[in-house]
């Protein structure tokens, strides 16, 4: 095994597969053979090395013939959310287990047509739903940088396998934070675009108006260099955005010179860990003596994601996973009296506690005589977040915050469900509003846990996220940093 292969970006195996010092073949053997040697993180569902091996002969004749692109032979895994042809498509839940997709995700497709090669399905929390990747049917991912601590969620396989070196570059889906928290538990890059820009055809519906495909790599390039691949639009999904293609990469080396960096001041106050406060200080005046102007900003309306968002993803999951009844597929009880049963105890079986807990609640909000009291007017405040993201964003060019009040926290340390919704505090608001955002690493906690930093944007504005904190990455080397023992 070539261990100098583990940990290079995807720029850098680009360039070797294009100089052929290595092939696609090769490179996926290392990583199946990686997969194989840390099965013990949990991190990978679904792995067929026949498939995977194929596909990477496939980019090799491609390269051969001189038809390869940046991303020809470049290997890369997806989370359990997306429907795949060649693997199980289980969204982490009972509900799926073994459920072969008869076609593949939008994303997965473009992928495809790229020339990556697929290393296998990624482990969740079940239907993307937690903050920890403690609610797989599936077991836990354990955090390759302390194995006592989760790894984020809900997209913790992606960000647990890339920082362990089990894959280049992964997917992510991200609905309240779900790319940018795990990214910043495990130390690694991830980027959550601007909603309606990757397709959500084929994704594995948690929340229709929130959830947004993404990635999570080592850095800001190799995210630029994969999300060209990603998006454009998609007559199969309703809320595609029909926007022109462009090359994510032409910003990288602008630099942040004259660019207004927004800092919510409030946001670096009580109930932030002093740690991280002074990791994403030190941020802050490094983007300072970059020559990016710091202004203070206000949120107030932000301050309000929580609640709102929790009502508006709980009231669309309790739609989204009425089909899931048993009839069509799915898991199905063995033992029932009539269709009614059949579906009761098919749904109870199957669905776990998470699941459960926000269909009840979002069938609540929902129901007569709640619908105004709680869901509209919580759409209502989700106008107002937005209004406010884009008011600020006159005055700024992209806004600099925290991500979580802390690093990565021990497996069962957020049983209590309000405690683990609270911890999505700082990434709620970018996602109610549509706006991309980032998750940068940015430092070491004593607690031999990782820090990191959020980047938001005003939409469509990912080449400027990804420029600054490709600055950031040129000056600091928080993201070459790896757990040791992988």
């Amino acid at each position: 095994m070539r261990n100098d292969l583990t940990f290079k970006t995807v720029s850098e195996l680009s360039k070797m597969l294009a100089a052929k010092e290595i092939s696609a073949v090769e490179l996926a053997e290392h990583f199946l053979a990686r997969i194989e040697a840390h099965k013990d993180l949990n991190a990978y569902l679904d792995v067929r090395p026949e498939v995977t091996l194929e596909q990477a002969r496939a980019a090799d004749r491609l390269i051969a013939e001189g038809k390869g692109g940046p991303l020809t032979g470049i290997p890369l895994a997806h989370k359990d959310i997306f429907v795949t042809k060649e693997w199980a498509s289980t969204a982490a839940s009972k509900m799926l287990e073994g459920y072969m997709s008869p076609f593949d995700a939008t994303v997965v497709a473009k992928f495809k047509e790229a020339g990556m090669v697929c290393l296998g399905k990624l482990n969740c929390d079940e239907f993307a739903m937690g903050s920890g990747n403690e609610n797989s049917a599936f077991g836990k991912v354990f955090n390759p940088w302390d194995n006592q601590a989760v790894p984020g969620g809900s997209s913790g396989g992606s960000s647990a396998a890339v920082a362990a070196g089990l894959c280049p570059i992964a997917t992510g889906t991200d609905t309240g934070g779900s790319i940018r928290e795990p990214a910043a538990f495990t130390g690694v890059t991830g980027i959550k675009p601007t909603y309606g820009r990757p397709s959500r055809f084929g994704m594995i519906a948690f929340a229709s108006s929130l959830d947004t495909a993404g990635l999570l790599g080592h850095t800001a390039e190799d995210c630029a260099m994969a999300l060209g691949a990603m998006v454009g639009f998609d007559p199969n999904d309703s809320t595609s955005v029909d926007r022109p293609t462009e090359d994510f990469t032409r910003h990288l080396n602008d630099g942040v010179k004259g660019l207004r960096i927004g800092v919510p001041r409030k946001w670096m106050g009580e109930g932030l860990d002093p740690e991280v406060r002074a990791s994403i200080e030190a941020a802050i005046e490094q983007y300072r003596e970059l020559g990016a102007e710091i202004v203070d900003i206000e949120l107030p309306m932000a301050e309000l994601g929580v609640p709102v968002y929790y009502v508006v993803c709980c009231a669309e999951a309790s739609t989204n996973l009425s089909r899931f009844d048993g009839v069509r597929y799915g898991h199905r009880a063995q033992e029932y009296t009539d269709i009614e049963d059949m579906i009761r105890k098919s749904r109870t079986e199957a669905f776990g506690d998470e699941p459960k807990r926000r269909i009840m609640i979002g069938t609540y909000v929902l129901s007569h005589g709640y619908f105004d009291a709680y869901y509209l007017k919580a759409q209502k405040v989700r106008r107002l977040i937005s209004e406010e993201f884009h008011q600020t964003f006159k005055n700024v060019d992209v806004i600099l915050c925290p991500i979580t009040t802390g690093t990565a926290y021990d497996f069962g340390a957020n049983a209590d469900p309000v405690s683990a919704y609270l911890s999505d505090l700082y990434t709620v608001p970018a996602s109610l509003a549509g706006l991309p955002g980032m998750s940068v690493p940015c430092g070491m906690h004593s607690n031999g846990r990782p820090i990191g930093f959020q980047l938001i944007g005003e939409t469509f504005t990912e080449a400027r996220l990804l420029s600054v904190a490709h600055a950031w990455q040129g000056v600091t080397d928080w993201h070459r940093r790896h757990p040791t023992g992988y």
